[in-house]
């Protein structure tokens, strides 16, 4: 009895559980390679960090905000979930664990503009150490001379007001760049120190095509990163739009069958179970998209 409508229940849930592909590829390749071309992920951030400096930018979310996605995801899960068991008891799990998920959420929104901000300051730190050094002809400074601008927030400027003293103690810059290779290990970082460590060690005179290959290099990665953001923010919608779709599969079911014959097959333990499966599982997808979004920021 209901062995077809079992089989369909069946290859639904193998359905989301194993695609991996939209427009002809993964969301996972898609994210990874756009994040290894332009993005990177460099240090681990706490709730509280991100979103201190998420309110000093102004981008921070209000209670309202914030209530209004409780309201939006908790609404979401209701409906969904009725429509998916029609029983009040595993509508209300599901709501708290919806609600449950808005704290990650947010903190993952923190988390993208707190990683932003801080390639917007290493954009600033290499290009402006770059024409310190023309200048001045000397690391440490054209540290200073950028820690002067005032051009650096913290933490980039905390960090750079180190490599000085750390600069000064050891009477070398070695320490001093591979403190600040290893906390911002994005690639134009690492090539600046390179090139700065090899003009200190080998005492290079013409480095002034060096500095300026690696000023164009900077501009280039800029470029890439801020049309890399509006081509996220595009995948992101669509990706969004497509996973609330899945959801639609199973109900899509539930119309071809009937409601009375839907909800007599769904009072059964295996299909039930099956239901729970494709609910959880395309939730595991939205999630997991949402963290490759807003993780994978910053220069590299």
């Amino acid at each position: 009895m209901y062995i077809t409508e079992l089989l369909i229940l069946i290859g639904i849930v193998l359905f989301v559980f194993f695609f991996r592909n939209y427009n002809g590829q993964s969301l996972k390749k898609f994210s990874l390679n756009k994040s290894s071309k332009y993005y990177s992920k460099f240090s681990n951030f706490s709730y509280s960090a991100v979103k201190e400096k998420a309110k000093e930018l102004g981008r921070d979310f209000t209670f309202k905000e914030f209530l209004v996605r409780v309201v939006i995801i908790g609404g979401a899960a209701a409906v969904i979930s009725y429509l998916y068991f029609y029983n009040i008891v595993i509508t209300l799990i599901y709501i708290a664990g919806a609600i449950c998920l808005v704290p990650y959420i947010t903190y993952l929104n923190y988390k993208r503009e707190y990683s932003e901000f801080i390639f917007e300051q290493i954009q600033v730190y290499t290009s402006n150490v770059i024409m310190e050094f023309a200048t001045t002809q000397s690391f440490v400074k054209a540290l200073e001379g950028v820690r002067d601008s005032g051009l650096l927030e913290d933490p980039v400027l905390s960090d750079v007001n180190k490599m000085i003293d750390m600069a000064y103690t050891n009477g070398s810059i070695d320490e001093s760049l591979d403190y600040m290779s290893k906390l911002y290990p994005y690639y134009i970082v690492k090539n600046m120190h390179q090139l700065f460590l090899q003009i200190t060690k080998e005492g290079a005179r013409n480095y002034s095509d060096s500095l300026e290959n690696m000023q164009l290099d900077i501009d280039t990665l800029v470029e890439g990163v801020y049309r890399d953001r509006v081509d996220r923010e595009s995948f992101h919608k669509k990706f969004l739009l497509f996973g609330i779709g899945l959801y639609f599969l199973v109900l899509t079911v539930q119309f071809l069958l009937g409601r009375e014959t839907y909800i007599k097959l769904v009072d059964q333990l295996f299909v039930r179970l099956l239901i729970h499966a494709v609910f959880i599982i395309n939730t595991y997808f939205l999630l997991k998209g949402e963290k490759y979004y807003n993780e994978n920021v910053g220069g590299e």
